[in-house]
């Protein structure tokens, strides 16, 4: 067998997992197209085995491995696809950019411009004044 069959069709496997990752913004076709790149790792670990003759068989070894982590890295991947597409509604990569539920990013407690100048605290949001409001409290 020549070894340059498998590593043509490993590279040309390589290169469409490569594109699938950076261009595309469904999540579940970014998994798939990771697994496109461990495919073709594992295509090219056994077909260099079979060229070198190794009688320990590393290379069909390593590939076993190989498909055990990415079993394990599919399912992962899918449950946080999961639960951000329950949470979210949507499994967009560029719109997942913040993990905060509303697309805002909390402030730490303490941080931020008036705390530092020594300014005033920031307002309250009008239902809690409201409320104070209502109770008596001012």
């Amino acid at each position: 067998m020549h070894l340059a069959y498998p590593t043509v069709v490993s590279a040309l496997l390589f290169s469409v997992g490569v594109y699938g990752v950076l261009a595309r913004r469904n999540a579940i076709l970014v998994l798939m197209s990771v697994e496109l790149m461990l495919n073709a790792v594992n295509l090219n670990l056994v077909a260099f085995d079979v060229w070198l003759r190794d009688r320990l068989h590393g290379g069909q070894v390593l590939t076993l491995f190989t498909i055990v982590i990415a079993a394990a890295e599919v399912g992962l991947g899918l449950a946080i696809v999961l639960l951000v597409f329950r949470n979210r509604r949507m499994i967009e990569v560029d719109r997942l950019r913040t993990l905060a539920e509303d697309g805002t990013v909390p402030a730490l407690a303490g941080s931020g411009p008036e705390r530092e100048s020594g300014g005033e605290p920031p307002a309250e949001p009008p239902a809690e004044q409201a409320a104070r409001t209502e109770g008596g409290v001012r």
